[in-house]
């Protein structure tokens, strides 16, 4: 009989303390953790933009590959929610309550089994240089089981290292993508201009050739361009384009170049101008610079386009095309005026 009540106490004692250190234990948590990721904020968002990206590098369910995932609403959007059910990770689902792209999003965490819990995440973006810092945090309240295990073991000293690892597969992730589109831009980077290949729809031009001296090249098109857009306009032609210049041959030796200077019109077959011509170029694929500044001084951005073409094995097929997308009249600063110039390929 004294035996038992010992027992009794002991286990009246137990449930007393049980309850003190359910009492006094935190009831409130807190986990944070930053990385630096060399790359852009933008790519770095990519990866995290959506909860389906996030579940991507999950510490969590690499720690449980047969957990099952399901989505609702618009992901990435305010509302959107995933739920998830597994062995290890349990049940639970969560809200985006807030998204600001490039920057931040927040949810709404809501842990259904083993234990009922409630809390907030938040990733956050800082632009830092060329880089990224992130930061995962987790702000959640503790229930009564808890409270009592945060009596014996902090929860961002249990937790964190869970959160970090998460960080490291994101930041595996984006430099790996970064170190990619870097290469890819090396690989298209010509005398410090950027070539793009691209496709070019079929374009007709009214306007006028001739052999012309270099340093009589402003004068040629200065007058020419005024009066192809009036000539259209008394055929009933539509403009749909900016002013151009097709090179046909730049003679180093005479310093003169076969040009034509025209505008883009809607034109059917066969459209006919008193005094111009009409020069179709057909569509297909080209190598393309968009160069800033002088349009005099674009030796070196054409220079590119050579250069690629060469590094390549490419030919060339026709004139060269220069848009003048910038109207000097409009717009006196030379460092402004913008020139797309176009190399087309056989």
């Amino acid at each position: 009989m004294r035996a038992l009540k010992t027992i009794l106490i002991i286990l009246l004692s137990l449930a007393a303390l049980v309850v003190v250190l359910g009492l006094v234990g935190p009831k409130h948590s807190r986990i944070s953790r930053s990385t630096m990721i060399a790359a852009p904020p933008g790519l770095v968002w990519e990866h995290m933009s959506t909860l389906a990206k996030q579940n991507e590098w999950s510490p969590f369910l690499a720690m449980d590959p047969g957990a099952k995932v399901t989505y609702e609403g618009t992901d990435g959007e305010v509302g959107a929610k995933s739920a998830w059910q597994g062995e290890q990770t349990g049940t639970g689902e969560q809200v985006i309550t807030r998204v600001e792209p490039g920057k931040q999003m927040d949810v709404d965490l809501h842990f259904i089994a083993p234990f009922e819990g409630q809390a907030k995440g938040s990733m956050v973006l800082d632009a830092a240089s060329d880089s990224t810092r992130v930061t995962w945090s987790y702000d959640g309240e503790n229930n009564f089981i808890a409270r009592i295990m945060c009596v014996f073991k902090d929860m961002d000293a249990m937790m964190g290292p869970v959160f970090a690892s998460g960080l490291e597969q994101l930041k595996k992730r984006c430099e790996a993508d970064a170190a990619e589109q870097a290469n890819a831009a090396k690989a298209k980077t010509f005398r410090g201009y950027t070539v793009e290949t691209v496709d070019r729809p079929a374009v007709s031009y009214l306007g006028k050739r001739q052999k012309v001296k270099w340093e009589k090249l402003s004068e040629f098109f200065g007058s020419t361009f005024p009066m192809v857009a009036q000539a259209a306009s008394k055929a009933g032609l539509t403009l749909s384009g900016a002013p151009t210049g097709l090179y046909f041959d730049w003679d180093t030796t005479a310093k003169q170049a076969d040009v034509f200077a025209g505008i883009p019109v809607q034109a059917a077959p066969g459209t006919s101008v008193a005094g111009l011509q009409v020069q179709d170029v057909p569509a297909g694929k080209a190598v393309m610079v968009a160069y800033t500044g002088a349009y005099e001084k674009s030796g070196e951005a054409n220079g590119a386009c050579e250069d690629m073409m060469k590094a390549n094995g490419l030919e060339l097929n026709g004139a060269v095309i220069e848009e003048y997308i910038t109207d000097p009249g409009q717009e006196p600063d030379t460092a402004k005026w913008l020139m797309n110039i176009y190399y087309p390929l056989k």
